[in-house]
């Protein structure tokens, strides 16, 4: 499901920034080309609940390059646009909504902050019974 959110997360920002803006989803080690995006999951967990049912919780750090020269203004334009582009994502033709949206700029560098928590439902493969018989007996 990560990879999927992540997807999605990719697809909303194109669609907000266009092609103009690299987003990456695996760490570049060399020629980081800015103005870039790059999408990470931070401590991704899943809690149990009754019923076959888990919690997923998701928080993901979404971080923005900007080009030299007014950094701190371009990133506080960029996460503005963020907040309302990241609010509703779509993920396998379904929508999630995102919370805990916050972000900082540290070295020139934007962290945008946010989280795509939902509820999983186990569904195990049962055998199905080729033939039943059924014995009844009636008392008249």
């Amino acid at each position: 499901m990560t990879n999927q959110i992540i997807e999605g997360i990719s697809n909303a920002l194109f669609k907000e920034f266009g092609e103009q803006y690299e987003i990456h989803m695996e760490e570049i080690k060399q020629g980081l080309k800015e103005p870039c995006f790059f999408i990470s999951c931070l401590n991704p967990n899943i809690k149990r609940y009754p019923g076959k049912r888990y919690m997923q919780t998701n928080q993901f750090c979404i971080q923005y390059f900007p080009r030299e020269g007014n950094e701190q203004r371009e990133c506080n334009d960029v996460a503005e646009r963020m907040m309302w582009t990241l609010e509703f994502i779509t993920v396998e033709d379904f929508k999630m909504h995102g919370t805990n949206m916050n972000y900082e700029v540290v070295d020139g560098v934007l962290n945008f902050f946010v989280n795509y928590d939902g509820f999983l439902r186990k569904i195990e493969e049962q055998e199905k019974i080729e033939t039943i018989e059924v014995k009844e007996n009636v008392k008249g």
